[in-house]
């Protein structure tokens, strides 16, 4: 991609500007820096009959514990995989197959991340009964309905602790508490939460959490599934079968750099994570009171209190979403999940939110991220506000709305 530099404001804001950091963050140079002696060496951690492999196990070992130290875990029971996706998919198939003679009832939301909603209905497949739990108008799920879902037979609830579009927090420790009165294990995917909000997996009745490490600026291509060892512990069928590495859940050759770069980025995360929330806060309450002070009538889709610092997902009324992102190329922004862009269909996340209006063809997900500025937020908001106007001028339903007609009572014709 071609970079330019421009001069707004006196200041040098390279364009196009990044605001999608829920999809993904760029390495620290940072991490990079302890990553790359790895590269450069032999480094498998499972060679343990030399130096050369003891020393990669050391690094390995150490990233672990880093990780495990920000949710307060033990390190035996944090397992690398290649991704939160992976990690979804171990812990709600691996946990259906093994309990199965013990229930085939599942738990989870209708607006959790792709992989879940899949992997719940290949299961469904199988013979599997799944409860799909709808959300309020906030986001944010209704604890009474989760527990009126319980049944004898359900084995495993899953709720992701940060939606991925809308960046509502849910109430995990609350869900953990229900589900360990009614024994029954809780996998939640904090994808999006793992090193910008607090996790305690012990106090929060956590069984089972997948993580990545690409959103918490560490490399591409490793994630990790927290499996609780005791009180109760968990066990599962794995996916992957091979040579037994991860405690036998999960076999094949550990990437040593990819893995010492995830534990550095959560030590960083652990030592900075409540400044950074404070500085994305701030920069989030500007883009959204810039934006709302232009067009009082956009629409917050999710809970504004409960949510990370560096989401905002904002619907516009009568204007495409599709069209916006093409009328803002100067900003790297998105219209719903990273995972499936590739589809042309409307959010189903925002659907869910039931706001009215069709919001889920106008949605914009802004992500904010360590590397964001307040000049980068000026600009975004002073780009999005200029297009927003101009875009509506052109819309035939804002001019039947300037002309007081009632969109709700138009009869359609569809051909």
């Amino acid at each position: 991609m071609n970079v330019e530099s421009k001069k707004i404001h006196d200041t040098k804001i390279k364009l196009p500007i990044f605001l999608d950091y829920q999809s993904t963050t760029k390495v620290d140079p940072r991490v990079l820096e302890v990553m790359i002696p790895y590269f450069g060496e032999f480094s498998n951690a499972h060679s343990r009959s030399h130096s050369f492999g003891w020393t990669a196990e050391e690094a390995v070992e150490k990233a672990r514990k880093h990780i495990a130290d920000l949710v307060n875990a033990d390190s035996k029971e944090i397992i690398f995989t290649s991704g939160a996706t992976e990690s979804n998919n171990t812990a709600i198939k691996g946990v259906a197959h093994f309990y199965k003679n013990k229930g085939n009832h599942i738990i989870t939301v209708c607006t959790e991340h792709k992989c879940v909603l899949d992997s719940c209905r290949h299961l469904e497949n199988e013979g599997f009964k799944v409860t799909y739990l709808p959300v309020k108008q906030n986001g944010i799920i209704d604890l009474l309905k989760l527990e009126e879902a319980i049944t004898d037979k359900t084995i495993l609830v899953s709720v992701m602790m940060v939606n991925n579009e809308i960046g509502v927090i849910q109430p995990v420790k609350e869900i953990g508490k229900i589900c360990r009165k009614h024994n029954i294990f809780f996998h939640t995917d904090a994808a999006q939460s793992f090193g910008k909000v607090p996790i305690d997996v012990n106090e929060m009745c956590i069984d089972l959490m997948s993580l990545s490490s690409h959103k918490i600026y560490g490399p591409m291509g490793i994630g990790a599934l927290y499996v609780r060892r005791k009180n109760p512990r968990v066990r599962l069928i794995p996916l992957i079968s091979g040579g037994g590495q991860e405690r036998g859940m999960r076999s094949g050759t550990i990437p040593t750099p990819l893995a010492v770069g995830f534990g550095e980025a959560a030590r960083i995360a652990k030592e900075e994570m409540g400044t950074e929330a404070s500085k994305l806060e701030g920069l989030r309450d500007i883009l959204y009171n810039k934006i709302k002070e232009a067009f009082p009538d956009i629409v917050l889709n999710g809970d504004y209190e409960n949510r990370i610092p560096g989401n905002l997902n904002l619907s516009f009324p009568y204007v495409e979403g599709e069209s916006l992102i093409m009328a803002i190329k100067d900003l790297a922004v998105s219209s719903g999940s990273a995972c499936t862009s590739a589809s042309l269909e409307p959010s189903y996340v925002i659907r869910s939110l039931n706001n009215g209006h069709d919001l889920e063809h106008s949605s914009i997900r802004f992500g904010l991220g360590r590397f964001t500025t307040k000049e980068e937020v000026l600009y975004a908001a002073d780009l999005v506000a200029k297009n927003i106007g101009r875009l509506r001028e052109m819309s035939p339903l804002w001019e039947m709305v300037q002309e007081g007609v009632d969109l709700n009572t138009v009869k359609w014709d569809f051909h």
